[in-house]
């Protein structure tokens, strides 16, 4: 598990979170990252990339009144497998 502070990127920190998902945390592993939350579309742009990316959005909660947490596991959201017959 691993801890980043994003606020200094402001609301422009999605580029960096997904290079160090890509580049420093490893399959299996938890990335914890810090960053501002201004008008609170940065939340949803953190599940999309997490979506489009295939991990597993682990937590998300507001840490103060300005900053937001979330943690991000580097694997395979299972919720999103969907299970086929081969009986079909």
């Amino acid at each position: 598990m691993k801890r980043y502070d994003l606020r200094e990127h402001g609301n422009s920190f999605i580029p960096r979170l997904t290079e160090l998902m890509n580049n420093e945390i490893v399959e299996d592993e938890n990335g914890i990252f810090l960053f501002e939350i201004g008008d609170f579309s940065p939340i949803q742009e953190v599940s999309d990339v997490v979506k489009a990316n295939n991990w597993t959005l682990m937590n998300s909660i507001k840490f103060n009144e300005v900053d937001w947490t979330v943690v991000i596991k580097k694997t395979q959201d299972q919720s999103l497998i969907v299970e086929t017959s081969e009986e079909e």
